[in-house]
């Protein structure tokens, strides 16, 4: 070992000389080699010895999760490529990455850790240095991280659930994957150690706590000082390329257990029953899950199977009334006068565009106004009720399952107590200020001016980038209109609807598909660009913590996505069609592409039309990407590797070729979920099955989520989570405004208004002639008359009209021809505009009182958590603190005897 260190300080001695002359050139000092930062104990003059990893060869036992010598567990994995045989860098370069690298190890093993070397099986480049942390280490990074570890088994009686039942049925054998002990916890403190439930210091630790200790180590080893800053963390390592790869190891192979008797082979159980897809209606195993990989990644499988099983309500009501749509619309009064010959075929409509666009009949639309009927219908408007209730309940019992799980899994104090401040965030505190609580000095990495200026640039930047999407809104738009004109002049309609196709195969419809697979592919490709923007404001922005990180990053995700997703379907339900005057006084988009219009029917079928292409695109979208990406790469890797060789690979060789789970996790993964909560509640009015394919998506989503995670990626660094950050009151605000746009959408985008003023007010006298309350008539009362020798020039169509017709109808209330008023509104018109307002304000009224009553009703956290937090309580404070009283008072106790035996000496009378 003295001979390898010998080596070492003569190789970094002629490396010195090397760089100081090459400094000249480059003007850079990577490292003062006439110290070595160790970050406990300062610095270490340039003749002490470097520490270098252990050297081991690999025993041919692939499934070992121990160093060499089979008594020490590995607890992380650092992978490099040996700089002797690149060949792909300068030598300075080379050296360089040797030298930061032998520095970080030194200093790995001056904080307490153990490092053992082996060189790859597969490839002599790479080396790979297996990790480990003793039981001092562990238990002093443990009090500084302030880890709860258990104090004694959890006392409470508990009730069992009536339920319970029924839901074992969808339980995971307990005889396969046991339930976890219950423990009463407390934040670790050394001095206590005696208190702690210590059955077996092996196990006292288990592997995800013992990875999480020696991340957080890795996370904050010097290994260079440059300009007087040092450089430290992993991280960093991994960015400029002196490791490839850091990464706790799986315990097994997901196929099957492992040979070693003492490894519980938790891996392969969680693929068998959790990850394949045979368990697709069982319930996860939530408690197995967070101890293998960390309460990030419980957290969201809790909340995704939360939200997938409140789904299975809404998905139910939402198919009672699709299918109550299909059942009535047979009935559908409206649809058969559109339908019918002897009305609807009579009826010549107005061309939709100017020049090119011809007259056209009514009864070419019968098609889509039957389709219409199924989701224009009275049990719609009972589901948009519904939906804007169910989100509030989703919302009230998520907070209820987080707050037991927060205790459960040791979260409720982690935010205050536990979470360091980010590596990066360390790195740049440069500047000093006096902290108003402590009134003391301390550092921060820029001042309060510097801190409004990244601020500033940052918010500019994100509303330049929505900006940038709303333009690409308005392309989309363009395009409509343009090309709405190009359909109509190739797709003519023809007035006696002769040819099948013509049902179908409309100027609006193709416009819409068209569009819509456009919009699509547009907001893919912008969510690419974006993703890579977001990360660099954020990191730019500096967050202190990684919960500030992303939380910072998931606002400016979500504003984006938002914009991005649901631009188009608010333009279709709240601007088509609304803003577009009538064939004489047409209103155009530019001043020169004249405005939409929508089909007699309405808007709302073409909203449907857009919401199936985005919602069933992105979900296809993401699997591919998620899925089947990785698994081709991991494919082509495992090809090349058994073409090389077939030889024993060890465990952490095996991982090492898996994919990475990137910086930003399962960030991803909820953005995904919220933008599908954003459609099943923002726009259901229009689309009732949204729910069920959402339910069908998640149950397939959260099987897939876990096969990635336990075959084709990584072992995550295990990470504690209080509850799902920002996600929750960005699904709070989308549940509030769901109520606003669901309302807008019935009153604005469906027809339901006009046809319910219609039905009690202008089918019978005063206005109408019926004798009772109808919807005959409906569809003659609700388009306008006018003539055609009113047309402009710029609008007239080219097509010649024929017949002895001289009027033409469209879609709005306003006065006929010949009338004093003559295409104004009508009264019909300022009728319904009173009926939408109220109904607007009625209905958001009634739903959030709802939401309100259901607010107050449900409590937060519940008595049985309560208990369970108060008895922790009460066992921390008699445990660690009461015990300590009675030890001063015994030792009190002692001193005061002595005294007073001491004075009494003093005063007793000399004996003879």
């Amino acid at each position: 070992m003295q001979a390898a260190n010998a080596d070492v300080l003569l190789d970094l001695e002629e490396e010195e000389e090397e760089e100081e002359e090459e400094e000249e050139e480059d003007g850079e000092t990577v490292l003062e080699l006439n110290q070595v930062i160790i970050p406990t104990y300062g610095t270490v003059p340039e003749q002490q010895n470097l520490h270098t990893p252990e050297w081991a060869d690999f025993d041919n036992k692939p499934d070992s999760l121990f160093f060499s010598d089979g008594q020490r567990r590995i607890d992380f994995v650092l992978v490099y490529e040996d700089e002797t045989k690149k060949m792909t860098h300068k030598r300075i370069d080379r050296k360089k990455q040797k030298r930061k690298r032998q520095v970080y190890e030194s200093n790995l093993i001056n904080n307490g850790l153990q490092l053992e070397a082996t060189r790859s099986v597969l490839d002599e480049k790479l080396i790979f240095v297996k990790v480990h942390a003793p039981w001092e280490v562990l238990c002093t990074y443990a009090e500084v991280m302030h880890i709860k570890l258990p104090l004694q088994p959890d006392d409470l009686k508990t009730r069992e659930s009536a339920f319970n039942w029924f839901t074992s049925l969808f339980r995971v054998d307990e005889n396969i994957i046991k339930p976890e002990q219950e423990f009463f916890t407390a934040p670790f403190e050394k001095e206590h150690l005696s208190n702690f439930y210590i059955q077996d210091k092996d196990t006292f630790f288990n592997p995800a706590t013992r990875s999480r200790i020696v991340h957080f180590i890795l996370s904050r080893v010097e290994y260079a000082t440059k300009n007087n800053v040092k450089k430290f963390g992993i991280n960093k390592l991994l960015d400029s390329g002196i490791y490839k790869a850091a990464f706790p190891l799986h315990d097994s192979s997901f196929r099957h257990p492992s040979t070693d008797p003492a490894c519980p082979s938790e891996r392969y159980l969680l693929y068998r029953e959790w990850a394949h897809p045979k368990n697709i209606f069982k319930l996860q195993p939530l408690d197995f899950i967070r101890k293998y990989y960390g309460e990030k990644i419980g957290i969201y499988f809790a909340w995704l199977g939360f939200y997938t099983n409140m789904l299975i309500v809404a998905a139910v009501v939402g198919v009672g009334c699709f299918l109550y749509g299909c059942l009535t619309k047979d009935n559908c009064t409206w649809s058969q006068e559109v339908c019918d010959p002897n009305i609807g075929g009579n009826i010549i409509m107005c061309p939709q565009c100017d020049k090119v666009c011809t007259y056209w009949n009514l009864t070419s639309t019968c098609e889509s106004s039957k389709k219409l009927c199924i989701f224009d219908s009275f049990g719609t408007l009972v589901f948009a009720v519904f939906m804007g209730i169910w989100v509030t309940l989703f919302l009230e019992f998520w907070k209820r399952r987080q707050a037991e799980l927060e205790y459960e899994w040791d979260t409720v104090e982690y935010l205050e107590q536990e979470e360091q401040v980010r590596p990066e965030y360390e790195a740049q505190c440069t500047h000093v200020v006096m902290n108003e609580i402590t009134q003391q000095e301390e550092h921060v990495p820029y001042t309060a001016c510097g801190k409004c200026i990244r601020m500033t640039f940052c918010a500019s930047a994100v509303f330049f980038w929505i900006l940038l999407i709303i333009a690409s809104v308005i392309g989309i738009i363009v395009y409509r209109l343009s090309v709405f004109l190009v359909f109509s002049a190739t797709l003519s309609r023809h007035i006696n609807g002769t040819q099948a196709i013509h049902k179908y195969l409309t100027p609006q419809t193709a416009t819409s598909v068209t569009a819509s697979l456009i919009s699509f592919v547009v907001i893919m490709v912008l969510n690419i660009i974006y993703e890579k923007v977001a990360i660099l404001i954020t990191d730019f922005e500096l967050p202190r913590t990684q919960t500030d990180y992303e939380n910072s990053l998931t606002t400016k995700m979500f504003l984006f996505q938002f914009v991005n997703y649901y631009s188009s379907c608010f333009y279709i339900a709240f601007f088509k069609g609304k803003f577009v005057g009538h064939p004489g006084n047409p209103v155009y988009w530019l001043g020169k592409y004249r405005n939409e219009e929508c089909d007699p029917g309405g808007c709302l079928l073409e909203l449907t039309t857009q919401l199936a292409i985005i919602v069933g695109g992105k979900a296809i979208w993401n699997n591919i990407q998620e899925v089947l990406l990785p698994w081709v790469k991991n494919l082509i890797g495992r090809y090349c590797a058994d073409a090389r060789s077939e030889k024993i690979v060890p465990r952490w060789e095996h991982d090492y070729h898996l994919q990475p789970i990137g910086k930003l996790g399962l960030f991803y993964e909820y953005l995904e979920m919220v933008i599908q909560f954003g459609f099943v509640t923002l726009f259901v009015a229009s689309f009732p099955l949204a729910p069920l394919l959402a339910l069908f998506n998640n149950m397939l989503e959260i099987r897939l989520d876990a096969w990635k995670l336990t075959t084709q990626f990584r072992r995550m660094v295990p990470q504690k989570a209080q509850d799902i950050g920002a996600w929750q009151p960005i699904m709070q605000g989308i549940a509030i405004l769901a109520v606003v746009t669901n309302a807008m959408i019935i009153a604005f985008t469906s027809d339901m208004i006009p046809r319910l003023v219609y039905y009690w007010s202008f089918s019978v006298p005063p206005y109408g002639s019926h004798s009772s309350h109808t919807m005959k008539g409906y569809i003659n009362n609700t388009l306008s008359v006018f003539n055609i020798s009113d047309f402009r020039n710029a609008s007239k169509p080219s097509s010649p009209w024929f017949g002895n017709q001289t009027t033409c109808r469209y879609r709005d209330f306003r006065y006929p021809p010949g009338h004093q008023h003559q295409y104004e509104h009508n009264i019909y018109y300022w009728h319904v505009i009173a009926a939408k307002l109220a109904f607007i304000i009625v209905m958001e009224h009634v739903i959030y009182f709802v939401k309100f009553i259901i607010s107050y009703i449900i409590p937060d956290v519940s008595q049985k958590t309560k208990s369970k937090v108060k008895r922790e309580k009460y066992l921390t404070q008699k445990l660690l603190h009461e015990n300590d009283l009675k030890v001063v008072k015994k030792n009190m106790g002692k001193i005061a005897d002595k005294i007073i035996k001491g004075v009494d000496s003093t005063f007793r009378p000399k004996s003879e």
